[in-house]
């Protein structure tokens, strides 16, 4: 087992506390502390006595990624694990399919950084509010008509024609005139009558997506359960802390709750418009001490760890990460046993055997899918 250091990403919408309290560092920390990234994306790699865990697979990936990932993906890790602290809400947004990113990035379209899909999975680790999938279309009418808006009156017509009308709902809010935004999204704050309309334009007073947002499942998560966010899914983080895994890319579509660019064509051109019956994420027992969240894409899988008074044995091939929380773990590789206290972790490559994981914390355990 390697020990990491990762790095953490000042994001002005992160919590001061939670990724510090998790650490067992002072709290509140001096800024917003967003995401800590655990991984070897080239943008924040962890790193290994120095050394950046990209460069140390660019050296060998055949022993540490191991000859199926090498095949499929090259010489890098092919996901990007995160501690995820919101204080304040994130934007709206959805990632391409990966046939879609390899297209516009070989066009050299400005808005994709790189060749890959980013279908991520969230579990919380505390209550977490977020925003996942389109709604049943007719209840997002009822909700837009209750504002008593009347330039609103076309989007409750779009909505009522059911799921293919949120196409041209979402167009129709996201091309609102730029003058008369912050007009419309007060007169929306001032009907009262949606709480979710109040709390979003606190941050975004003259963003539309203030009102997109009332289209999608507005989803309470208790620790431990998890959303999964494909291709095409529109959503946003709210408030909370979680571990989130992704496919490792950088390309993301915004559709507003942001002060960046929305490219709305190409947005729509992503979006699945379709409705989430159900947007929590089932998950599956393993043995016991352990269960995962399966996700239908090879890139990534993640597994929860609680060993309680005895050891976890798991014979998960290829390079893996473990990250504790909660307290201590120790974990050994078959090469070398480490202690990784809570908010810390190790590397396995893919050349070291299976996973032995003991200590009263918690871990959850990174691998390709």
């Amino acid at each position: 087992m390697k020990p990491l250091m990762s790095v953490v990403r000042p994001y002005a919408w992160g919590s001061r506390s939670a990724i510090a309290e998790i650490q067992g560092r002072p709290a509140p920390a001096p800024g917003p502390e967003a995401e800590l990234w655990i991984g070897a994306h080239p943008a924040d790699p962890s790193r290994v006595a120095g050394t950046g865990l990209d460069e140390l697979l660019a050296a060998e990936p055949e022993r540490l990624l191991g000859p199926a990932v090498v095949e499929r993906y090259g010489a890098r890790l092919p996901y990007l694990m995160k501690i995820l602290a919101a204080e304040q809400p994130l934007s709206l947004q959805a990632h391409p399919t990966l046939e879609h990113a390899q297209a516009r990035f070989a066009e050299g379209h400005g808005g994709y950084v790189d060749a890959n899909h980013k279908p991520e999975l969230l579990v919380a680790l505390t209550p977490f509010d977020a925003l996942c999938g389109f709604a049943d279309p007719a209840v997002s009418a009822d909700l837009i008509e209750s504002l008593g808006i009347a330039e609103l009156a076309p989007v409750v017509a779009s909505l009522r024609t059911g799921p293919d009308g949120l196409r041209d709902a979402v167009r129709t809010l996201l091309t609102w005139p730029e003058s008369e935004r912050a007009g419309l999204v007060k007169a929306a704050v001032a009907a009262g009558t949606v709480p979710l309309v109040a709390e979003l334009a606190r941050f975004y007073p003259e963003d539309t997506g203030v009102l997109v947002a009332v289209l999608l499942n507005h989803v309470r998560l208790e620790p431990g359960q998890a959303i999964w966010m494909p291709a095409g899914n529109l959503h946003a983080y709210l408030h909370g802390t979680g571990i989130e895994i992704m496919a490792a890319s950088d390309n993301v579509l915004r559709g507003g709750l942001t002060p960046k660019h929305v490219d709305v064509d190409e947005l729509l051109g992503v979006l699945r418009f379709e409705v989430l019956t159900e947007p929590l994420h089932s998950e599956a027992a393993i043995a016991e001490g352990v269960r995962a969240w399966p996700v239908p894409v090879p890139d990534f899988l993640l597994l929860q760890v609680t060993p309680g008074a005895g050891t976890v044995t798991l014979d998960v091939p290829g390079p893996r990460i473990v990250l504790a929380v909660g307290g201590a773990v120790t974990v050994d590789d078959g090469q070398s046993a480490v202690e990784i206290t809570s908010g810390t972790a190790a590397f396995a490559g893919a050349d070291a055997g299976p996973l032995r994981i003991s200590g009263p914390g918690e871990a959850f355990v990174a691998a390709a899918g």
